[in-house]
């Protein structure tokens, strides 16, 4: 590892740990040449790295200010929508529909999906800005049979309320899988990656009351903005 990635990680692990909070700014160049030994140019790689990570700003005369590290609590165990989530918190956010078609369900996809061989499905790729960043990258794929139409309008602003409003589906529950996924070249993309190598992926098959799969989705989070919770209850043997 060089010396200005040497650099980088030290200091990244001071913001996580707090010892720079959000809002702080970091010692001065001159200060870190002194203190890690190195040459300004050095230093000014490292720090270059911890914008791209957004970990830091700058700040014209002032420095290197700590970014406040603002995170989303999202329900695991709760089957709720994107937009009723920052609604419910109060986020400014905004949805770009990347992709909208209708597709069919080949070996791989069935596979992938749970969907059946040679059924169509709507495919729908939606990249989610909060507060201008951008978060999330979902990858939606709805059951074209039970879901006849579909517009970038509809996906733009809520898929579920469309469906339980006009298409009067009633949506009842979901198996998720939640791993840590390397990052593709999708998330490079469309998600404001910055350094990291790696995404939460929360994989979704989402049913009907009657037993109906309607949807698989996967959402690609980025590592720093999302707090993941559930609430658990012990069962009684």
């Amino acid at each position: 590892m060089k010396k200005y990635e040497m650099i980088f990680k030290e200091l990244e692990q001071k913001i996580l740990d707090e010892y720079y909070k959000g809002g702080d700014f970091l010692p001065t160049e001159k200060e870190l040449t002194i203190e890690y030994q190195v040459s300004r140019d050095t230093i000014r790689k490292s720090l270059s790295l911890l914008s791209q990570a957004g970990l830091i700003t700058k700040v014209q005369g002032s420095g290197s200010q700590v970014t406040q590290q603002e995170h989303i609590t999202f329900p695991v165990s709760e089957l709720i929508s994107y937009q009723e989530l920052v609604s419910s918190l109060g986020l400014s956010s905004k949805t770009n529909v990347l992709f909208l078609e209708k597709i069919r369900i080949d070996q791989k996809l069935h596979q992938y999906t749970g969907f059946p061989i040679n059924s169509i499905v709507w495919k729908i790729i939606r990249q989610r800005l909060v507060d201008g960043i951008a978060t999330v990258l979902d990858i939606d794929y709805l059951s074209a049979r039970l879901v006849p139409r579909m517009s970038k309008e509809i996906a733009e602003k809520s898929i579920y309320a469309y469906l339980e409003k006009e298409l009067h589906l009633e949506i009842a529950f979901a198996r998720k899988d939640i791993l840590i996924d390397h990052v593709h070249e999708q998330d490079k993309q469309y998600l404001e990656i910055g350094e990291d190598r790696h995404v939460v992926s929360i994989k979704s098959q989402v049913y009907l009351e009657d037993q109906r799969q309607f949807q698989f989705t996967e959402s690609r989070h980025k590592l720093d903005k999302f707090h993941f919770i559930d609430f658990s209850r012990r069962m009684k043997l």
